[in-house]
């Protein structure tokens, strides 16, 4: 049975479709109009079955005749599926940041998250990279770079923002201000990942795991080997997609909440 799962992010919408194994797997833009995105992407699948996570979840699914399902459960079931001993699963996104435990048998067991501001996300890269003039894409690299420290107290956008700009002004290596960026934001995510008591295998998945200086710094920082997935970024689609091929009917079988 051909089941689907669709991650609707902040930033990106991703698509993958299970047939066995995945068959399928598309990342876009989310652009000004999500939804008609969603629909667009669709249009021309095949599926039985679809489930509906991220950001954007209970604006989509109505409109394309899915279930939904929390981030938070979609991650953790697609990386205990791609590595059956993970126990903690780090998933920085668009918006928000999250920090699952899972439990011997891989239920979520606790969480921690981060969505009330955007420090710790990729928003924040994406601001910094646009003030640093640099592609998002290299800025992990740029960091890694850095031939010297700098601080940048705040990790709040505006006031980093501004900090930057300071920075900047001052002479500054782009790339020791890139470091101290990327330092902040692992900073802040070991501390999510230290309140709800760690345990390995760590399995980092989102878009920030393309980050080559974030993924070294939470290795560093956590004292463990963090392991990242091929495809970090089809990880929560991939966890919906297996909870449509888990039902047993089309509609009105409760997906678990978180």
């Amino acid at each position: 049975m051909i089941c689907a799962g669709l991650d609707v992010g902040s930033r990106t919408i991703v698509l993958a479709v299970l047939d066995g194994g995945v068959v399928d797997s598309v990342i876009l833009e989310a652009g000004l109009n999500p939804l008609r995105r969603c629909q667009e992407l669709l249009a021309d699948k095949s599926y039985r079955r679809l489930v509906v996570t991220g950001y954007g979840r209970h604006l989509v699914a109505p409109a394309v005749d899915g279930e939904v399902a929390s981030e938070i459960r979609a991650y953790a079931v697609g990386a205990r599926h791609l590595y059956p001993d993970c126990r903690t699963v780090i998933d920085v996104g668009g918006q928000d940041s999250k920090v699952t435990l899972l439990s011997d048998g891989g239920e979520v067991h606790k969480f921690e998250m981060n969505d009330r501001c955007a420090a710790g996300t990729g928003k924040f890269l994406e601001v910094m990279s646009n003030t640093l003039e640099v592609d998002i894409g290299e800025l992990g690299d740029l960091a890694l770079s850095a031939s010297k420290v700098v601080q940048v107290n705040s990790l709040c956008t505006v006031f980093a923002e501004s900090e930057v700009v300071s920075l900047i002004s001052r002479g500054e290596e782009s790339s020791a201000i890139a470091l101290a960026l990327h330092e902040g934001i692992a900073t802040r995510i070991v501390g999510m990942v230290r309140r709800i008591g760690p345990k390995e295998r760590v399995v980092f998945a989102g878009g920030a795991a393309l980050n080559s200086c974030l993924r070294q710094l939470l290795g560093k920082k956590l004292g463990v080997e963090v392991t990242v997935p091929r495809d970090p970024q089809i990880v929560g689609a991939l966890g919906a997609a297996l909870l449509a091929r888990a039902r047993k009917r089309r509609r009105h079988i409760p997906i678990q909440s978180i």
